[in-house]
């Protein structure tokens, strides 16, 4: 592919030499005429038969031997945009060889033609080499200016990053395009083979590095990142360059855009966060998956939440014998029900609405439906208003897990898979520990049953429902401010389609009683996070968009964990899925103190992160800044 692009681009360098040297011949042969008719004060007709046949005779000779000179003296290699004084020595060295040849060979002494019109032609012929040589760089300065003045009217100027198949398409589109709001004004690719040719028009400019200088020179409002198949540290390298300009940034979706034939402008989203998380997409064994999930009945709680959706939309991709979707909330129960019959015309689906806190209606789905595996998503998961209500965090996490697992349990379900969270690691608030109980509780059923019971821990999924990504776009686009609870919280980060991915293959590897840990990368820091997409909207941090520092909230941490100490690390054949070893733990001694949390959530107790506490070793609701 890359030497069909080069030996492309070696032809049309090859085309623009001879249509300049075609030129050179012309302006060559035109001076010298027009020599002969200056001699004759611009009359036709006082051009005397001797002179025109003498002229006649040796300007085809002298033509090809310009030609030459030129070809000698590199002036078809040039850089048009950029001639300057090197060019100008070397046209000059062509002249001075160019006289000597012609006094020595033509005899510029007015045999052949008078000497005034020799002279005349060979100072035009040199004006012509030059000013052929400089009418790009005009041209350009001329075309800039015009580009600054349609910017003042209101019109956006353009710079597309990638110069590819991609950005051909969209290059194209815009110079077909009639919508006159904006202009494509420069092309910036990293590829040194590409420099200063152009695209569909419009000239390539430099590469990334190159990015603050080109926007300040064209003007640039707007950035268009059109590489879908860009590794993902490069891509946030260049996005990061990017979010230094002030302009907005926008990007093509994937490289399915451009398979598929779908790349064009109305197809362009703003850059997400993930695209700035520097590293390449999550990959799981779709085979295991499919061999493990294809031909069973499959059970998904909290099934219309963000995570519980995403389960069903592989699930559903990966022909289940039957999917079943349970949820509480019926809008979003109904939105994937929808969803996925558009996707899926041949899925059977059921969709029912019920609370995991529900004994007998829980009884009865299992019952009924007889799933082979359970993926149990249904959580409130929302920190601060937990810490608020923190029996209802106990009520629906703890015991709709709980009685879930014995509904499992009784009707020989194949295998249970807990949707787990890092903030069940030393937990500081209440829907930590709540977590930290539901692990204890699938550990402690695995024991206890032919069900194998795993729980699948990570960290904050990108884009969820209550994560602060929707948040700091909602916010962007009301004008601001941003809020950020401390300058120095990180958060481990991955997007929901990784996350699910990761949690169907972690059930492909359970054996019963693991606590599977995602390896979520390095952590980021949500200040720089708001931050860079505040750039890339096109505005300016604490200068068209201000930031907040609101504070820690109730039991929020500055990081989170994924592993506890005493839980050691295994791995697995995927090294982005890790075991953490069971602890031990008293079984008889924790269901009495899970019959002691169900009296007390019944009576709305007012100490019950006090009860947690004594249950949770782990859980402290101090946190130290």
């Amino acid at each position: 592919m890359r030497i069909k692009k080069m030996n492309k681009a070696t032809m049309s360098a090859t085309m623009r030499a001879a249509a300049i040297m075609a030129m050179d011949v012309l302006c060559t042969a035109g001076s010298f005429f027009f020599g002969l008719w200056f001699r004759a004060d611009f009359q036709f007709g006082q051009i005397r038969t001797d002179h025109l046949q003498g002229f006649l005779s040796a300007i085809g000779p002298w033509c090809a031997i310009t030609i030459l000179v030129y070809l000698i003296f590199r002036l078809y290699s040039s850089i048009w945009a950029f001639v300057g004084t090197s060019e100008m020595f070397r046209i000059a060295g062509a002249y001075l060889v160019l006289g000597v040849v012609g006094v020595l060979v033509f005899r510029f002494d007015g045999t052949i033609m008078p000497r005034s019109s020799q002279l005349v032609g060979f100072l035009f012929s040199f004006a012509s080499c030059v000013g052929i040589r400089f009418s790009y760089r005009l041209w350009l300065a001329a075309h800039r200016r015009l580009s600054h003045m349609a910017h003042a009217a209101g019109v956006k100027n353009v710079m597309l990053i990638g110069a590819g198949e991609a950005g051909r398409q969209l290059a194209a589109e815009y110079a077909n395009s009639t919508i006159q709001s904006t202009n494509l004004a420069c092309v910036i690719d990293d590829n040194p083979v590409k420099l200063h040719k152009k695209l569909e028009g419009v000239p390539i400019v430099g590469g990334r590095d190159d990015i603050p200088e080109m926007v300040r020179r064209y003007s640039i409002d707007k950035i268009i990142f059109a590489i879908p198949a860009c590794p993902a540290k490069s891509r946030k390298e260049i996005l990061d360059i990017c979010s230094t300009t002030g302009c907005e940034v926008q990007t093509l979706p994937g490289i399915r855009q451009l398979v598929s034939g779908e790349v064009s402008v109305s197809k362009l989203r703003k850059v997400d966060p993930q695209d700035l998380l520097g590293r390449e997409p999550i990959k799981v064994n779709l085979n295991e998956i499919f061999d493990y999930i294809s031909g069973k009945v499959v059970l998904v709680t909290g099934g219309g939440g963000s995570i519980g959706s995403e389960l069903c939309r592989q699930i559903a991709g990966a022909n289940p014998r039957q999917l079943i979707i349970f949820d509480i909330y019926e809008n979003n129960a109904y939105d994937i029900q929808m969803e996925l019959r558009r996707k899926f015309p041949e899925l059977n689906l059921e969709v029912l609405i019920g609370s995991v806190r529900n004994t007998s209606r829980v009884d009865y789905l299992v019952r009924t439906y007889k799933p082979d595996l359970i993926f149990h998503a249904a959580a409130h998961k929302h920190v601060p208003l937990m810490e608020d209500s923190p029996n209802e965090a106990i009520k629906n996490n703890v015991f709709g897990t709980y009685k879930m697992a014995k509904a499992a349990a009784k009707y020989h379900v194949k295998r249970f898979v807990l949707i787990s969270t890092d903030k069940a690691v030393n937990p500081t608030n209440i829907m930590g520990a709540s977590k930290r109980l539901c692990e204890m509780v699938v550990q402690m059923m695995n024991r206890e049953s032919d069900t194998e019971f795993v729980a699948v821990r990570f960290g904050n999924v990108l884009g969820s429902n209550g994560s602060v990504i929707p948040l700091f776009r909602k916010q962007i686009a009301e004008g601001g401010p941003v809020t950020v609870t401390h300058p120095d919280i990180i958060r481990y980060f991955m997007t929901i389609p990784e996350a699910v991915s990761l949690v169907l293959q972690a059930g492909y590897y359970a054996h019963g009683g693991e606590i599977f840990i995602l390896d979520m990368g390095e952590p980021v820091k949500i200040d720089t996070m708001a931050r860079n997409m505040i750039r890339l909207s096109g505005y300016e941090p604490d200068v068209d968009i201000k930031i907040e520092y609101t504070g820690l909230r109730p039991g929020e941490k500055l990081y989170e964990e994924l592993l506890m100490k005493e839980e050691g690390m295994q791995e697995t054949a995927n090294n982005l899925i890790h075991i953490g070893k069971p602890i031990e733990m008293d079984d008889e001694k924790f269901k009495e103190q899970l019959d002691r949390l169900d009296k007390a959530c019944k009576l709305e107790v007012g100490n019950m992160k006090d009860i947690v506490e004594q249950i949770v070793p782990t859980y402290r609701r101090k946190v130290e800044v």
